[in-house]
């Protein structure tokens, strides 16, 4: 299951997550003032504020960040107008990756992107020419450990829309349809506050081998794009457990 291999991968690679983290809050703001620019700064009426709060969480951001950047969404300060867009396209080996990207300056963020496929020997596609391979999924994940009572859970998790239950190892990994996902989020944070991640995701239907050579480039091109401060999140079908 491609989802797993995406999970335990970010929970082996905490440490370098960890080196980034002053980055990854500042996406992560990003998301939350965008969510509250839109919808307002109440995530009980603010379904993607809450979604991006639920990440913030899970990331150990700090409280007071979160509530600068709602502020900063809801109030008279000046802001750039940012876009959400979706790049696709082809890595190493012939793998497929969607970009998910939030930016004010789309010509920047196209080029940046289209650079980094190139140099990993890649390239950039049109709209559709990747996103059939991927299946849209909400996704609660959590550490075996940060669950209380596993049985109430799944109930929960089943009464509120959840379509599958994964387990693998250490982890626990609840998905559904993205219209279900609010719903079975705010139930199942509910009985477990602290997942790994709660979000929208993007699954890949088939997966992708590669060799050791094209699976250590696409690591590469990978690391690149969620270096880039537009680039919110990067999917890929490549099977990079091994």
């Amino acid at each position: 299951m491609a989802g797993h291999s995406k999970w335990k991968n970010i929970q082996h690679r905490k440490g370098a997550q960890d080196a980034k983290r002053g980055k990854i809050f500042t996406k992560i703001a990003v998301e939350i003032t965008v969510a509250s620019k839109r919808g307002g700064g109440n995530p009980e009426d603010n379904p993607s504020l809450r979604t991006a709060l639920a990440k913030a969480k899970a990331a150990n951001m700090p409280k007071e960040n979160c509530d600068r950047a709602i502020k900063k969404g809801t109030g008279d300060l000046s802001l750039d107008s940012y876009s959400e867009k979706t790049y696709e396209g082809y890595g190493p080996g012939g793998v497929a990756l969607l970009v998910e990207c939030l930016t004010d300056n789309v010509n920047r963020t196209v080029s940046n992107i289209r650079h980094a496929f190139t140099r990993a020997g890649g390239n950039l596609g049109t709209d559709g020419s990747v996103a059939w391979m991927f299946k849209r999924q909400g996704v609660v994940v959590y550490e075996r450990k940060e669950v209380a009572n596993l049985e109430a859970l799944y109930e929960a998790a089943m009464e509120s829309g959840a379509e599958d239950i994964k387990e693998e190892e250490d982890m626990v990994e609840i998905l559904c349809a993205p219209e279900d996902f609010h719903r079975m989020q705010s139930k199942v944070l509910e009985l477990a506050p602290s997942p790994v991640a709660a979000e929208l995701t993007y699954n890949p239907e088939n997966m992708a081998e590669l060799d050791a050579d094209k699976a250590l480039s696409l690591s590469k091109l990978i690391d690149i794009l969620e270096d880039d401060d537009d680039v919110q999140n990067v999917y890929h079908n490549a099977n990079l457990e091994a």
